[in-house]
């Protein structure tokens, strides 16, 4: 069975050092992960050695994206260039694995009018969609300078992978502070603070009416739906208040695509496909964050209630949503 994984990240060391360099209320202590083990050196190959990976895993396509934070904390007048250059950068290892590997755009999201020229650049390029997060600095995703951005990534049929960042110092001194400092950023981040913000950023897309002004943007949302999925029923008694034309959870079985982010769970599966349509569930790894091996992979497909499923959440769905062909 062919396996499309969209969700397998890369590293720009210019785009690190830039976020490096920033104040620490603005960098992104997250970076640390990266560190962790030989995740570096898996991260900075987008040739050889992670098509060698993809094989041991059985994995036949990767949708690569820069690691978190991209180029979202940066000023315009850095972030503009260097989105650029990691695109350049993504578009050459597709160009040398043709069959292997496709990209999602980096945005300068700082300047909302380069960002769109970007996002213009990449999908002309070739890439398949687009990965953002919640905030570009302190500023939210749904905020109306982003509109321009998200009106394109519709137009243009790029859907938007909202990836999970870490909260803001204040939300996390209020929150997420008080143990030790690692035990801090691990509340903050992969235990519990990534997803609030992840699920947050989607929903206020969903308030703002930003899926009413675009029925045709679509956005994928990793580990299961960021925990927006388990709270539906709360979530809908929203839609009134916001004066929406819909409840939040048809916008969430419209507009928004889940993927498993190497969460190979089969309690996540069946709640997933209780809430929304098996055409709405998409495969990835998180790479190189996770890596569940080819024996993980297969036990967890039979998890999917009927072939057509199991083929739509390996590789069918992620044809369809991000337009791959050619491999």
């Amino acid at each position: 069975m062919e396996l499309i994984a969209i969700e397998e990240h890369w590293d720009s060391p210019p785009v690190t050092a830039a976020v490096r360099g920033l104040p620490a209320g603005r960098s992104d202590p997250s970076l640390v992960f990266d560190e962790m083990g030989d995740n570096l050196a898996r991260l900075a190959d987008l040739g050889d050695g992670r098509v060698a990976q993809m094989d041991d895993q059985g994995i036949d396509v990767a949708v690569v994206s820069l690691a978190p934070p991209g180029t979202h904390p940066l000023d315009a007048a850095d972030a503009v260039p260097l989105s650029r250059d990691a695109n350049d950068v993504a578009a050459e290892a597709v160009r040398r694995h043709p069959t292997r590997l496709r990209a999602f755009s980096t945005l300068p999201m700082a300047d909302p009018e380069a960002a769109v020229a970007e996002l213009e650049r990449t999908a002309a390029l070739g890439f398949v969609g687009v990965m953002l997060y919640g905030r570009v600095g302190e500023t939210p995703l749904d905020d109306p300078r982003h509109e321009p951005v998200l009106a394109a990534a519709a137009a243009l049929g790029q859907p938007v992978f909202i990836h999970p960042q870490v909260p803001t110092p204040a939300v996390r001194e209020a929150q997420y502070a008080g143990f030790d400092p690692t035990t801090d950023l691990a509340l903050a981040t992969f235990g519990w603070g990534w997803h609030l913000e992840a699920g947050l950023a989607a929903l206020r897309l969903i308030v703002r009416g930003t899926f009413d002004r675009h029925p045709d943007l679509q956005v994928v949302l990793g580990h299961w739906g960021e925990l927006l999925l388990f709270w539906l029923d709360r979530t809908d008694s929203l839609s009134r208040v916001a004066g929406l034309e819909r409840r939040v959870s048809d916008y969430v079985r419209t507009n928004v695509h889940v993927t498993a982010s190497g969460m190979l769970s089969p309690a996540l599966l069946h709640h997933a496909l209780a809430v929304t349509t098996p055409d709405r569930l998409l495969f990835s790894t998180d790479y190189p964050f996770q890596r569940p091996s080819r024996t993980e992979i297969a036990t967890f497909l039979e998890e999917l209630p009927d072939d057509d499923a199991r083929e739509g959440f390996a590789s069918g769905n992620a044809r369809a949503l991000f337009g791959i062909t050619g491999t």
